[in-house]
Parts: C-alpha cells; sequence; structure tokens
C-alpha cells in the first residue's frame, strides 16, 4: 500500500538533503516532485495541484522561522500536516447508538460490501463488546445470502435472511423488528450492488434507507479502483447522502489516490479501511496514522494496538517465571507465534515499525512465514517440545525427516531458538520482562 507513492515523496525530499535552507529555488523543485508523485498515485490534477500549493505557502512563510530545523525535515513535516488535513484531519467513528442501532452498507458489486459487513459485526462484537445481527438483503447476486451466512457462522454471529422473499426493503424492516425483540444491539444490512451506478440501484438503496432510518450508511469503495472510487463516491453521495466511506483491498496494488482524495471530494470522511480476506482486518480509519505511512514513518500507535488486542496478562507472567527459569520451552514458542499471527498481515505489520518498509519493500512476506518453524515442532514429541534439551542427533534426524526438511535446517533452528532463549534469560535478570509487561499494562488502561 502506497510504496510507490512513499518512494516518490522521499525522492522529492532528497532534493534539500544538503542544503542550508529552504529558497524558492528547492522549495519549487521538492514542490514539483512532489505533484508528480500525487498525480502517479492517481490523485486528480487540480487537488494536486491545489495541495501543492499550500505546502508551497507554508514552507515560504515557514523557511525563516526555524533555524535549527533541518529543511527536508522542514519540508516532511509541513507535507505531513497538509496530508492530514487532506484525508480529514482526524478519525471519525460511527455511530451505532440506539435500540436497536442500525448501519446500512452500500456500493457497487464487487467492491467488498459484504465482507465488511461480516467486518464490522466482528469489529462491534469484540471491541464494542456489541451483539450484532446481520442482514442479507442481497437477493439479486447468486449465492449472496450463502456468502454471509457462511461468513456469520464463522464469527458465531447470527444472520436475519428470508430466501423466499424478494424485496430487500421488507427484509430490512423486518430484521429491524426481529432485532428489537430478540435484543440485538446493532442492526448492519448488506445491500445489493451493481457493476455500474443505474436508477434500479439508486431508487432500491433510497428506499430502504427511508423504511429503517439508519443510524449509519456507509458507503464501500474498492480502493484498486483508483480515481474511479472517488467518482463512484461522489455520485452514490449525491444520491442518498451517506455518512461516511469504507475503503477495501487497500492491501492490493493500490496507487493510494482514493485515501488521499475522497474526504476533500465528496466532503464524507473514511471511516474504515479493510485490507484482506480475514475477517479481524478491518481498522479505523486514522488521517494523522496514514500520513506517517506514506511518509515512510511506519505506524508504531497501531502496531501497539494490535499487540494489546492479544496481549494475555497471566499468560506474560506464565512465560517470565519460565524465562527467569531458562525453562523457555517449543511449546511457549509456538503459542507466542500464533498471538503474532492473529495480529494481523506480517508485511503490513512490519511497515508499521519506523524504517522497517524499506527493509521489506522487496521480500516476500506472507502468512505462511511460520510454516516451516511450525513444522519442525510439529514433528518433535511432546517430552522433546517440553524439554529441548533432549534433542540429540538422532532425535534432530528423526526430525528432519518427519517435516521434510535437512538436517542443517534443524541444527539452525535449534540454535537460533538456543541463542533466543539465553538472551531472553538473560534479559529477565535485568527486569526486561517485567518493564515490558508494565509498560503493555499502562497501554491497555490508556
Amino acid at each position: 500500500m502506497f510504496d510507490n507513492l512513499t518512494e516518490r515523496l522521499e525522492g522529492a525530499f532528497k532534493n534539500l538533503k544538503g542544503e542550508g535552507r529552504l529558497t524558492e529555488i528547492n522549495i519549487a523543485q521538492s514542490i514539483k516532485e512532489v505533484r508528480r508523485a500525487l498525480v502517479a498515485a492517481d490523485v486528480n490534477y487540480k487537488i494536486a495541484k491545489e495541495f501543492t500549493d499550500k505546502i508551497k505557502d507554508e514552507a515560504l512563510g515557514s523557511r525563516n522561522l526555524l533555524t535549527a530545523v533541518k529543511p527536508g525535515e522542514l519540508m516532511v513535516k509541513i507535507v505531513m500536516d497538509e496530508l492530514i488535513n487532506l484525508m480529514g484531519g482526524q478519525a471519525v467513528g460511527i455511530d451505532v447508538k440506539g435500540k436497536p442501532g442500525v448501519v446500512l452498507v452500500a456500493g457497487l458489486q464487487g467492491s467488498g460490501k459484504t465482507t465488511f459487513s461480516a467486518k464490522l459485526a466482528l469489529h462491534l462484537k469484540e471491541k464494542k463488546k456489541m451483539k450484532p445481527l446481520l442482514v442479507a438483503c442481497d437477493v439479486y447476486r447468486p449465492a449472496a445470502i450463502t456468502q454471509l451466512t457462511v461468513l456469520a457462522e464463522s464469527i458465531d454471529v447470527p444472520i436475519y435472511k428470508e430466501e423466499e422473499s424478494k424485496s430487500p426493503v421488507s427484509i430490512a424492516e423486518n430484521a429491524v423488528v426481529h432485532a428489537v425483540q430478540h435484543g440485538f444491539d446493532v442492526v448492519i444490512v448488506d445491500t445489493a450492488g451493481r457493476t455500474a451506478i443505474d436508477e434500479l440501484m439508486m431508487t432500491e438503496i433510497r428506499n430502504i434507507k427511508s423504511a429503517i432510518d439508519p443510524n449509519e450508511t456507509l458507503f464501500v469503495v474498492d480502493s484498486m479502483t483508483g480515481q474511479d472510487a472517488v467518482n463512484t463516491a461522489k455520485a452514490f453521495n449525491d444520491v442518498i447522502d451517506y455518512d461516511g466511506v469504507v475503503l477495501t483491498k487497500l492491501d492490493g496494488d493500490t496507487r493510494g489516490g482514493a485515501a488521499l482524495t475522497v474526504k476533500y471530494t465528496v466532503g464524507k470522511p473514511i471511516k474504515f479501511v479493510s485490507t484482506g480476506e480475514k475477517l479481524d482486518t478491518l481498522d479505523v480509519f486514522h488521517p494523522e496514522r496514514m500520513a506517517q505511512r506514506i511518509l515512510g514513518m511506519g505506524d508504531i500507535i497501531s502496531f501497539v494496538e494490535k499487540a494489546q488486542d492479544q496481549f494475555d496478562e497471566a499468560e506474560v507472567k506464565r512465560l517470565e517465571k519460565k524465562i527467569k527459569k531458562n525453562k523457555f520451552d517449543f511449546n511457549d514458542f509456538l503459542s507466542q507465534m500464533a498471538q503474532i499471527k492473529k495480529m494481523g498481515d506480517l508485511k503490513g505489520l512490519m511497515n508499521m515499525i519506523p524504517g522497517m518498509s524499506k527493509l521489506t519493500k522487496n521480500l516476500d512476506i506472507d502468512d505462511n512465514a511460520f510454516a516451516k518453524v511450525e513444522s519442525i515442532i510439529y514433528s518433535m514429541t511432546p517430552e522433546e517440545r517440553d524439554s529441548p534439551e533432549l534433542l540429540n542427533i538422532s532425535r534432530k534426524k528423526r526430525i528432519a525427516k518427519g517435516c521434510g526438511r535437512d538436517i542443517h535446517e534443524i541444527n539452525m533452528f535449534i540454535k537460533q531458538f538456543d541463542q533466543m532463549r539465553k538472551m531472553m534469560h538473560q534479559m529477565s535478570k535485568g527486569q526486561g520482562m517485567q518493564q515490558m509487561a508494565n509498560q503493555m499494562r499502562g497501554g491497555r488502561r490508556r
């Protein structure tokens, strides 16, 4: 996500490296490259021009004020501030208050509406401790109801559907009544999409909205369609006046133009961004954090929040005791890998760490990155997993045969595990584990 834009912007700031101060000439050179970077990211030229004009004015006004700040750093700060403003300034939550709260989900076919509906249900269930009800109102697309049913079952969320009905309006109305009768906190209505905007589609979504009077109407757009996504978002907003935008498929080959300009063009905030098909890959959109990622600064706040979601205080205390006794074993290692995998896409997580995006840019990191290690550990006996010191040469050969790996790979992994184990033991003597646990606890209270 945004890799090309990040690289181009970094190139624009390199023009200022070695410069003693900002001047009209080096500002103009950098602004030109920033504008080119934005246009290449599928940002409308007019918007890119207005954006860079603001940067230019700010840079010219600041060039003599902060003599202690390097020109490149000052320009990065100015660009970041303008990016944040362009994308909405601050995060905007959704309104799900009511008995029940009602969320209407709209968008074109293929934009990811149905998957987003399930992701939102999981988000509200786990993060807000709410009781959601999914509603299947796509009565046209083959297998649409089945798809939502499978997704609902996978996250253990009830679904309301009327498979014989062809009236989305009455299904939505009946679903709200059902939710009231059965104590649901929020109703999420998944509607039908079309391959293009048409009057039939607009009339239907208008009628559903009028019938159920939702707290929130969210428009889902595929960010991979770039500026077309922004144009579609504007056309929908002109008709149904929705409350916010959801950008899906941000993990794909997207140039980023939609995320940058949808708020500016439509006047409605981006409320959520979604990556991948996994149902736990939904994030509240934070303009400041996104701007930091675009400028290659990472997003350490989101990284820590994801870690805190998987943080188990009792488990940390248990591991702390084992590490102090130098008894950390392969079962413990497996449990830690499982927690890391729950945090989401591995490459995406690494890119949240400042400076890591450059290192991972050309690396093929996917969710199977731990498969090799897991296959080695699962080829051990329960006794070997509990007691790593049992692994002699004959046991290693058996493990290598069991997982289809070379004996050299087994030796290398066990050597690395021993080194890690010793390092953790040494760290525990200096109270490092306790400090880390205290930091995590403090972060959670905030």
